[in-house]
């Protein structure tokens, strides 16, 4: 998939906030978001934009609220219900009044936004959010967004994948269900 670049990134940034700030599973062991919201939400935005600046305990706290709600999104296409993941889509764009705006900042070409300025950070970054997410669930590749299938993992994923196999959130969780398979089917009876 590639609807453009920023939009691509949002996606991107919906997929890691959901990862670093929901409570869960990952990789075969019980996880938890680091206690500091603000470091946690800092280290799911740098995951995309590396000059992001420091996110502060308040905004994290905040950003983990709209990535719960995001994690429903991901959770209701993985249970095959796009209804349902358009309706929380649709809901979190009425909330932040979400709009797409060119702007040109930090020596970047013009590029789209989906927020107005003056926003919360929190409330920036779910317009933002909501908006890529619809941009994928109104296209063809609507059923790309996914939870991981590994035992003992739930964090979510995007299949870019050319084919749309995608089932895992990373190497190591499709390394993990791979080594079992093997070790199961050489076991000695």
């Amino acid at each position: 998939m590639d609807y453009n670049s920023h939009t691509d990134a949002v996606v991107r940034v919906a997929v890691s906030l959901v990862n670093e700030l929901t409570p869960g599973e990952r990789r075969g062991r019980p996880f938890s978001p680091q206690s500091d919201a603000g470091l946690a939400a800092t280290a799911g935005l740098r995951a995309v934009y590396p000059a992001h600046r420091e996110v502060t305990e308040a905004e994290g706290a905040e950003l983990a609220q709209v990535a719960t709600r995001l994690r429903a999104v991901f959770c209701a296409v993985a249970d095959g219900d796009l209804d349902g993941a358009a309706l929380r889509v649709n809901a979190l764009l009425a909330e932040t009044d979400a709009r797409p705006m060119l702007e040109r900042h930090d020596g970047e070409p013009w590029h789209l936004h989906f927020h107005g300025p003056g926003g919360t950070m929190a409330g920036d970054w779910a317009a933002s959010c909501a908006t890529g997410l619809a941009i994928v669930l109104g296209s063809e590749f609507g059923d790309r967004l996914g939870v991981c299938t590994a035992p003992h993992c739930d964090r979510v994923h995007v299949d870019v994948s050319r084919n749309g196999t995608r089932r895992f959130c990373s190497t190591a969780c499709q390394n993990r269900v791979k080594t079992a398979a093997f070790r199961a089917r050489t076991k000695p009876e």
